[in-house]
């Protein structure tokens, strides 16, 4: 596959769908009817299907100056890298997005494309709008502008976090988990991955190809999930439960500080030369110090931000640890299917001679639980002990 959709892996039939879309909007600017075209799209899909993916590759092919999303001019270019002027791209950072954010950029929206050929909105995890973000972006898809285009990303897992109203005047992508054997190629092809490493990380990584590319390169993935396989065998009695939950919660913390700390220092110090942090003048203590709040406010983002981001790591263990217990459950009920994690299929064989296929399910049910749990804001230190303690009774 060539073009802007080159890295959407797995997804034929969505590209054909979005490759049609982008010639009728094409022929829209030129004056005809333009079938298959709409002002607003949703791309759901589980965790890894490449959603933002697809919706920022879909926003290139709307500016490009062929109508085909060629990859190669100048607005497929701006697009791809963030730069275009007609691509507003949000990407909450924090728990949710709230409504003035929303409304700034429902008014941005709302002019005509400065030099582009359309007005386009991205918002991946649409699914974080408050109740009244989203309000006001529904209003905005009720009334379009005529060339403005909205595009919604959101996990197929939770159709509902998106309001029926909403979903109702969209067009949907569904997009599917690419299988393993398409990431692989894209690894080793496109990111030079050597064959068997690509391999494991694609099947490992259970059809995410960010994430498959992150255990393909980074050794200090690959020691985060080798620590979480570790659990099963630490759980001997209440006292390792509570030991294991605490490892796993202090490492999500550790991987979440490493993510954003840079950009934390980076947006602080911006800040701080802002207010004049440094200067010599005579106004320039009194200035920083009326800046508190300012201060105060950044850190609050870069909090949210933080809570985000250790959510998001522990939620990455917690699917590696479902994975091991799916293992165990094909190799007892001997599912013809291949293993999740084949580092670890010795143990998986062990584990499956001494426990029920009822228990073993009993284990995985215990961690979506735990997911679901956190999701909806249960303090993950007291999810992931209470996980820990149903894993270790079975």
């Amino acid at each position: 596959m060539s073009g802007v959709f080159a890295d959407l892996v797995g997804q034929d039939e969505a590209v054909e769908t979005l490759r049609r879309a982008a010639a009728a909007g094409d022929e829209i600017l030129k004056g005809g009817s333009g079938g298959g075209m709409t002002h607003a799209w949703i791309f759901t899909g589980p965790p890894g299907s490449g959603r933002s993916v697809a919706a920022r590759a879909f926003a290139a092919a709307l500016q490009c100056v062929h109508g085909t999303g060629c990859g190669e001019c100048h607005g497929c270019h701006t697009t791809l890298a963030g730069t275009h002027a007609d691509v507003r791209l949000v990407v909450p950072e924090g728990l949710s997005i709230g409504v003035g954010e929303m409304r700034a950029l429902v008014l941005r929206a709302a002019s005509a494309p400065s030099g582009g050929r359309w007005q386009v909105v991205v918002i991946e995890d649409a699914d974080r709008l408050t109740e009244a973000a989203g309000n006001a972006l529904l209003k905005a898809i009720e009334e379009p502008p005529p060339r403005t285009v909205f595009l919604l990303c959101t996990p197929s897992t939770h159709p509902d976090d998106i309001s029926v109203t909403i979903r109702s005047r969209c067009r949907v992508v569904p997009l599917r988990q690419p299988p393993a054997s398409a990431v692989a190629t894209v690894l080793a092809g496109r990111d030079g991955v050597a064959e068997d490493v690509a391999q494991w990380a694609a099947a490992a990584a259970q059809g995410h190809v960010g994430r498959a590319k992150r255990l393909a390169r980074d050794p200090e993935a690959r020691k985060r999930r080798e620590a979480v396989l570790a659990v099963p065998r630490r759980l001997t009695g209440v006292g390792a439960c509570f030991d294991a939950a605490s490892a796993l919660i202090e490492a999500a913390e550790a991987e979440a500080e490493a993510a954003v700390a840079e950009t934390d220092a980076a947006e602080r110090s911006a800040l701080e030369t802002a207010l004049g942090a440094g200067g010599t003048g005579r106004g320039a203590a009194g200035a920083i110090r009326g800046a508190a709040g300012q201060l105060k406010d950044l850190e609050r983002r870069q909090k949210s931000r933080a809570t985000r981001a250790q959510r998001d790591a522990l939620d990455r263990a917690l699917v590696d640890l479902a994975g091991f217990y799916r293992d165990v459950l094909t190799v007892k009920l001997g599912a013809p299917v291949a293993p999740v994690h084949t580092d670890t299929a010795p143990l998986a064989s062990a584990a499956a001679e001494r426990w029920t296929a009822e228990s073993t399910l009993r284990r995985l049910e215990a961690i979506l639980a735990c997911r679901d749990a956190i999701e909806a804001n249960v303090k993950p230190r007291i999810a992931v002990e209470s996980m820990m303690l149903a894993l270790w009774r079975g």
